[in-house]
């Protein structure tokens, strides 16, 4: 119990800049997400959950709707997901996605920021076997009993419910991700997720400390700086001293 996962609403950034930083990743993500699937969130599920955590972030409503416009456009950059893997600071492991359309450049950038932190940039597969890619939904509650029988009679394939604090915490395969969420909001009509993501989650942690602390959060900033790179995922537990 007690999985590591990153919950976006504790890390949105603080600072003017960053904040931009933030929104411009959104922006991107959401325009992706309707060009492929289409503007209508009422057809497009994976939208209009995009949409809901946006706003819980404080995504301004005009950076949303410039992204959904220019998706209607139908032109405008072509982006392709890619997700680069590898070993940081301290020897954690480390999953970068990235949106490009570029991936030339992307790859570029992301490996200066691996070489630059005494880190190393892997091969595919270098250490994505020792994460796994999945949902999580959190959201008020405390009858696990009810909650696993929703997600049972819906064939959803659970791979863990966490109860804690008054929090309830679903861990399924990203595949099952609209099946699951379907069946939480059918079940509990007023249902309010706090964490509605997909994400890579380490299978194992690794302690980072000493220097290595230090340049993991340069290795962390670096990338977080660079534009196509949405999100970093690792197995470090970084130990203050």
């Amino acid at each position: 119990m007690g999985r590591a996962f990153q919950n976006r609403k504790e890390s949105i950034a603080k600072t003017a800049a960053a904040k931009s930083k933030v929104y411009s990743k959104y922006g991107r993500e959401i325009y992706v997400v309707a060009k492929q699937g289409g503007v209508e969130t009422d057809a497009n599920l994976q939208l209009r959950g995009l949409i809901e955590r946006a706003k819980k972030d404080q995504v301004p409503a005009h950076v949303i709707e410039k992204a959904i416009e220019k998706a209607k456009g139908g032109a405008g950059e072509d982006y392709a997901p890619a997700v680069y893997e590898g070993f940081g600071p301290g020897n954690c492991m480390v999953m970068v996605e990235c949106l490009t359309d570029n991936p030339a450049r992307t790859f570029g950038e992301v490996r200066n920021c691996f070489t630059k932190t005494k880190s190393k940039i892997g091969a595919p597969g270098s250490v994505a076997h020792m994460f796994d890619h999945c949902m999580i939904l959190a959201f008020a509650g405390d009858d696990e009993d009810a909650v696993l029988e929703a997600l049972m009679e819906a064939d959803v394939d659970v791979t863990d419910i966490e109860a804690e604090d008054g929090k309830m915490t679903v861990f399924a395969p990203h595949t099952e991700w609209h099946k699951a969420k379907t069946a939480l909001q059918d079940a509990f009509p007023e249902i309010d997720f706090d964490v509605d993501e997909v994400q890579y989650l380490p299978q194992v942690m690794t302690s980072i400390n000493g220097d290595d602390v230090a340049m993991m959060e340069k290795f962390l900033d670096m990338l977080n700086d660079c534009d196509d790179v949405q999100n970093v995922y690792h197995n470090g537990n970084l130990e203050q001293s």
